[in-house]
């Protein structure tokens, strides 16, 4: 506003002015009289005008002949002048336009276009750190390794753009599969940037396929800091980090120090099963059953589970089927309407040799989940009842066909795993293990829980079954010991002893679930 009130006044000055020197050549008269040398010049008024403009015009002239060839010489030197901005201008514009096209191109696909386009850029605007990332991507959709190698070497160089280099070479390892060589460069990418959340999940990742968990703990905890991961689940992941720890010093067998991992593992996360079985072992060595008690419950609270089952029966190895049963109300107390507490108290009395209990125990869960487990159990009350054996031989058949049940199952790739581990490994990925029926396409080997094998037959069978039952007195004969194999078997009610209870022994044929698998008795 200022500045136009300015101009308006400098405009009415200068109107002003050129009145009043026409108004004065006018009342001259007889207007300019010039003497130059021995001759006297004389212009009227409007001579004059026109030669005073004349004259401006001829000094404008000269100075912009005079700037111009002082610029040009400015040029020449290597000065910074109009033309040289000129020129950088238009080399700048021709630049970033390559940059764009390079980029459009890289997104495109067109791997060549892009390493060309990315070249000039480089090339015209004299910017590393703006045309060297897109050179480095553009030389790898070409399939350039070794220009993007170079081009990320020389982005190590420039502090601003260090960390930007490190992650393409990190990259690059982890598509060559050098992950020893990545872990260390993830490092440094982490020093550099502690904060980035994609090199948090690089370095976890690494740290946890290398077996470093205290490294891992470690990046866990930056990145909670950072507040790139919630609470909830930084315990979580703390605790399958701090399990996979105490497996590890287990191994070596430093039992006290694994302890001590388990233990805070299940404080951490109780409802990890593998944490909660883990630490109520460690109590069980220690002499501590009423801790390890107290776990168990906790954990079958919130996720029942064949593992805790099988950790309390271990609480009293040597007790009766008759004791166990009794004991296992605490547990089966807790949650007695889901799946797994149902099973359980069916094998637990299957054990104890109470048939018409066992069947009770299952409730509708032949009709609403007939999983294996579940008809494999059946079977078994059947054969204990004395049935005839087309009748078992068809729970058995039911029991083939039918879904595993509850598996270990990778959130990611769907992926069934026989049992718990802290990375998957089909694809890689930490913590995704869950405990949940897996879909009808990703069906797998079951886990140890659910291979409940039974021995198939009659004792009064002609046949194939008189064969098996010759082989089997043969075998007594040699001093050798039938077999009993409960559907409990690897469960819970495991080494309750033969003598005390136990339903009658089936002879025949293994019959394994997961397979079409026999083997001799």
């Amino acid at each position: 506003m200022l500045w136009s009130l300015i101009k308006i006044l400098l405009f009415i000055a200068i109107v002003a002015g050129l009145a009043l020197g026409a108004g004065w050549l006018m009342e001259a008269g007889t207007g300019i009289r010039l003497t130059i040398g021995s001759t006297e010049y004389t212009l009227g008024p409007l001579q004059a005008v026109i030669a005073a403009l004349l004259l401006v015009l001829l000094i404008w002239i000269v100075l912009k002949l005079t700037g111009l060839l002082i610029a040009v010489l400015k040029f020449l030197n290597g000065d910074e002048t109009a033309i040289s901005r000129y020129l950088d201008r238009n080399r700048e514009r021709k630049g970033y336009q390559a940059l764009a096209d390079g980029m459009l191109a890289l997104a495109s696909g067109e791997g060549r276009t892009a390493l060309l386009k990315a070249n000039k850029a480089r090339r015209l605007l004299q910017k590393p750190e703006i045309t060297n990332l897109l050179l480095a991507q553009a030389a790898e959709m070409a399939g350039d390794r070794q220009k993007a190698l170079e081009v990320y070497k020389d982005l190590l160089k420039d502090e601003k753009t260090r960390f930007v280099g490190i992650r393409g070479l990190l990259k690059q390892k982890l598509d060559e599969g050098d992950t020893d060589t990545a872990l260390l460069l993830a490092r440094k990418a982490f020093a550099l940037k502690p904060r980035q959340q994609e090199i948090h999940d690089t370095l976890l990742k690494l740290q946890a396929e290398k077996g470093d968990w205290s490294g891992a703990r470690e990046t866990l905890a930056a990145k909670l800091k950072a507040g790139a991961l919630p609470r909830d689940v930084y315990k979580r992941r703390d605790a399958v980090l701090a399990l996979s720890q105490a497996r590890d010093i287990l191994a070596e067998g430093k039992s006290i120090e694994a302890r001590e991992e388990a233990i805070e593992a299940n404080r951490l996360s109780p409802d990890l099963v593998p944490a909660a079985v883990l630490a109520a072992r460690s109590y069980i060595e220690a002499g501590k059953p009423r801790l390890a008690t107290r776990i168990l419950k906790k954990a079958w609270s919130v996720n029942p589970h064949s593992d805790l089952a099988a950790a309390f029966a271990e609480i009293r190895p040597d007790e009766t089927p008759e004791e166990r049963l009794k004991r296992f109300r605490t547990l089966t107390r807790i949650n007695p309407d889901h799946p797994e507490t149902k099973m359980l108290l069916a094998e637990l009395n299957l054990a104890a040799g109470k048939y018409p209990e066992a069947r009770a125990a299952l409730g509708d869960l032949p009709e609403k989940e007939p999983n294996a487990r579940v008809l494999t159990l059946l079977a078994a009350i059947e054969r204990g009842q004395g049935s005839d054996d087309a009748v078992v031989r068809a729970w058995l058949a039911k029991a083939l066909a039918a879904p595993r049940g509850p598996q270990w199952v990778c959130e990611k790739c769907q992926t069934v795993h026989s049992e718990w581990a802290p990375i998957c490994a089909n694809c890689g990925s930490f913590d995704t293990l869950s405990w949940r029926q897996p879909d009808e396409t990703a069906q797998g080997l079951p886990g140890a829980a659910e291979m409940l094998p039974l021995l198939v037959g009659s004792e009064e069978t002609t046949g194939e079954s008189e064969e098996t039952t010759a082989e089997t007195e043969e075998a007594g004969s040699d001093g050798t010991e039938a077999e009993t194999i409960h559907p409990d078997e690897g469960g819970a009610t495991q080494g309750a002893g033969a003598d005390k209870g136990e339903p009658p022994v089936l002879e025949g044929e293994v019959v394994a679930l997961g397979g079409a698998q026999q083997k001799e008795k």
